[in-house]
């Protein structure tokens, strides 16, 4: 790879303007002591400018030129063919093919080379994008349907007398009808997240006693999946969304019930500088490196079949992050030894109030 472009640019055309002069003022010299004595022996010293001097000197100047002109032709050559890998992969990625990608020419510049670089990561995004959102849609169809068959064929049951129009019937139905209106509410609050337009209301409170709430409004769900919660809670203050944080510790609560029974789930705040910390380990049976990777992708389960039975929607880590992201934070999934793993959410203590906020 070669060096800078702007350095290169100047030494080129300093070379070009020295390249030119010396093949001029090399060619005169060499005509007027050589060739001209040899062209016109028996003219005087004071014969004067003679028309086969200003051929001479306009051949010189020509192909002083076109070295010039060769010269700089390479160069910009070097520059453009980078350019033209860009726009082709650029025509090919508004045609849908979202796998299109630049290469890189051989003795490119380095600016060349940090733009393709760029363009490539920008390419590839995209196609991540693409994916997630066709993987998305086809997912919200499918959370949608259950409970929407389910209702249907109960409400045609008991139209047609198949089903008794009893109390516990009713309450099915509307649990039925919370299931999709949480759904809903779910995939508004990850859009809103992720157009940065989540509705904030901030004010300041101790993260340790919304953590130690929202452990005990779920402590008998947590008891009944078999999970001992112990607890580490020092004063963290923070200026945030008290509601919005709650619901992602709620989330991060609900996940390790899911997917962790039978477990020991930790749960601790602390303060680190400028930054409050919620950290949730469990001794579950952990993911992958590759797993954690994609836990806080939409509808992603580890185990998609049981993330479905115990009534998972597979959004609540999305949710987690969006909400943290919103605050100017952050969400990240760590190993946890010997087994499980750990969610971490990161705050400033006094989130950025952005996007629209309630007062």
């Amino acid at each position: 790879m070669s060096g800078n472009l702007n350095a290169r640019i100047t030494k080129t055309m300093v070379a070009l303007t020295l390249i030119a002069a010396l093949v001029v003022s090399l060619g005169l010299m060499a005509y007027f002591l050589f060739i001209y004595d040899w062209l016109y022996p028996d003219l005087d010293e004071d014969a004067g400018w003679r028309t086969g001097d200003t051929v001479m000197v306009l051949l010189l100047l020509g192909f002083g030129l076109l070295t010039a002109s060769g010269i700089g032709w390479r160069l910009a050559r070097r520059i453009v063919e980078p350019l033209k890998s860009v726009a082709a992969a650029a025509r090919r990625i508004a045609t849908g093919d979202f796998s299109a990608r630049a290469d890189l020419p051989a003795g490119s510049f380095r600016e060349a080379a940090d733009l393709l670089a760029d363009f490539n990561v920008m390419a590839e995004r995209l196609e991540r994008a693409e994916a997630e959102l066709a993987y998305s849609n086809s997912a919200i169809a499918h959370e949608l349907r259950t409970p929407l068959t389910i209702l249907r064929g109960r409400l045609q049951g008991m139209s047609d007398g198949v089903f008794d129009p009893t109390p516990e019937l009713y309450a099915r139905l509307i649990a039925h009808v919370d299931h999709l209106s949480a759904i809903v509410e779910e995939l508004r609050t990850l859009a809103l997240g992720n157009a940065g337009r989540l509705e904030l209301t901030y004010e300041s409170f101790d993260l340790a006693e919304e953590v130690g709430a929202a452990l005990n409004g779920l402590e008998a769900e947590l008891t009944a999946a078999g999970i001992a919660v112990t607890r580490e809670l020092a004063p963290a203050w923070v200026v945030a969304d008290r509601t919005r944080l709650r619901q992602a510790f709620v989330a991060v609560l609900e996940n390790c019930r899911r997917y962790s029974p039978q477990s020991h789930v930790h749960v601790e705040t602390m303060t680190q500088g400028e930054q409050v910390i919620v950290r949730c380990s469990d001794t579950g049976p952990g993911l992958s490196a590759a797993d954690r990777a994609r836990a806080f992708d939409r509808f992603w389960r580890a185990d998609a079949s049981r993330g479905r039975s115990n009534g998972g929607s597979g959004l609540g880590l999305s949710i987690v992050r969006a909400i943290a992201r919103a605050h100017g934070g952050e969400a990240r999934i760590l190993p946890h030894d010997p087994t499980g793993l750990a969610v971490e959410i990161r705050l400033p203590k006094k989130a950025k109030q952005g996007g629209q906020t309630d007062d």
